[in-house]
């Protein structure tokens, strides 16, 4: 969750702001190789991203609030891309790996609110920082116990089907405005 305050707030902004300004993947390099573990536990690459629109998203099982709502809001923007759906998968990348198991995140996930065959990675706090960095993902541990938040970034970043960036998507658009900037991303716009 990302809360707008001080220097952290001007770290999100100016991510947002050069996301933002990036429409395509030559633009700037966005992702590149990781090695993480799905929620069965089944070893996972890079090569996942290709073959589909991807819409890569960075969070954790215990999110209080956009998590559970950008997922709400993916499943229902899929729905609206009537058939052009079958050429889209979701992948939720965890920035909490110490909770986040495979077993969290398939409990997670199997929520039916959520997009079905959602695919879940977790991995060491190495393998989720590397991925991070390649993907210009800010997230940051915030408190203590076991009830701490992780403050991230909100956006879903549309990777295409050579698993190279193409566009994020913002935080807060309803279903339908997502829904048309993959319906874009898919025909070329």
């Amino acid at each position: 969750m990302i809360r707008e305050r001080g220097p952290l707030a001007l770290c999100f902004i100016t991510a947002c702001l050069a996301l933002a300004g990036c429409q395509r993947p030559n633009q700037v390099a966005i992702g590149g190789p990781f090695h993480l573990v799905d929620q069965d536990g089944q070893p996972r690459d890079e090569s996942i991203l290709k073959g589909k629109w991807s819409a890569v998203y960075f969070g954790y099982t215990f999110c209080p609030d956009v998590c559970p709502t950008t997922l709400q809001t993916l499943a229902e923007a899929e729905d609206k891309l009537g058939p052009k759906a079958k050429g889209l998968q979701v992948v939720f990348v965890t920035v909490d790996p110490q909770r986040d198991t495979p077993a969290q995140l398939k409990t997670y996930l199997s929520s039916t609110a959520f997009p079905k065959g959602t695919v879940g990675l977790t991995g060491t706090p190495d393998q989720i920082a590397a991925m991070a960095k390649a993907y210009h993902v800010f997230y940051q541990k915030q408190g203590s116990g076991s009830d701490y938040e992780v403050q991230h970034v909100s956006a879903v970043y549309l990777m295409d089907p050579k698993g190279r960036f193409d566009r994020p998507i913002g935080y807060g658009l309803t279903p339908d405005q997502e829904a048309k900037q993959i319906s874009d991303a898919m025909s070329g716009s």
